[in-house]
């Protein structure tokens, strides 16, 4: 599976702008053999403008929806399409879609965990599910951000089953550290593929950090990003999981009676 992961300059408050961009930048990772394309966290509006922002979000995600599901199927790509500022039933969440090569919404969740240092809580509500999903035979999960920070999240989703982790995000530049740790530390504590695609540039008073980056089960970085926006692309064989989990397998020597998740 050869995965792309668009690292996205995105314009606060800027949904016109954001969506055109967000079209070319799949366009051409799928023009370059990408079998799966990510996009980062609320790359319809940025992280996150606080006036107007319900009139910025786009209605239950008909506009991602009409936008990505026929471009999924004119393009035979699946689109790990981020995630938006949704608003549906008076309420706004983080939602995340994903369209398969037929052009089918597989999956779409809702950030669980928000940011209350920058006041997400204020402003959006959290979802209350988790989020697994299958694309080309491969059982997928999906996070968001600040997500990331909860292994126990992670862990369930492998619990299900996921080989293979999108995180899309728009992680700030002076926690990049955290960013890049963090995310190799999911992969190998769970013997994963990992994609994570962040934001950069600057948003407000914010400024992201990119490295957006492709990790296999040994936390090995199979393609990584630096600051600006650029697409990275990582070919991922799922045939090493197997022999990774038979070397050291934490999931027969876990002691599930002695801890809760």
């Amino acid at each position: 599976m050869r995965i792309a992961c668009c690292q996205m300059d995105v314009r606060l408050g800027d949904p016109a702008y954001n969506f055109t961009r967000a079209v070319a930048l799949v366009r051409s990772a799928a023009e370059q053999g990408a079998d799966v394309v990510m996009l980062p966290e609320t790359w319809n509006i940025g992280f996150f403008p606080r006036e107007n922002l319900a009139e910025l979000t786009d209605p239950d995600g008909e506009l991602v929806k009409m936008t990505f599901g026929p471009l999924a199927a004119e393009l035979h790509v699946n689109i790990a399409a981020g995630s938006i500022a949704a608003n549906r039933d008076g309420k706004v969440y983080n939602t995340a879609y994903v369209f398969n090569r037929e052009g089918e919404c597989v999956a779409s969740y809702n950030k669980t965990h928000l940011f209350t240092p920058m006041g997400e809580h204020e402003y959006f509500t959290p979802g209350d599910h988790l989020c697994t999903f299958t694309l080309d035979g491969v059982k997928c999960g999906l996070i968001i951000c600040y997500d990331l920070r909860f292994p126990e999240l992670t862990r369930s989703l492998v619990l299900q089953g996921a080989d293979l982790l999108f995180v899309p995000a728009e992680w700030p530049a002076v926690r990049v550290a955290h960013w890049q740790t963090l995310n190799r530390a999911r992969a190998i504590e769970n013997q994963i593929f990992l994609a994570c695609c962040n934001g950069c540039g600057t948003a407000g008073e914010t400024v992201y950090g990119g490295h957006s980056a492709i990790y296999d089960p040994w936390g090995e970085i199979l393609a990584q990003a630096g600051a600006k926006g650029e697409i990275i692309f990582a070919d991922c064989d799922f045939s090493v999981k197997e022999k990774i989990r038979e070397s050291i397998n934490v999931f027969r020597d876990r002691r599930p009676e002695l801890y809760e998740l």
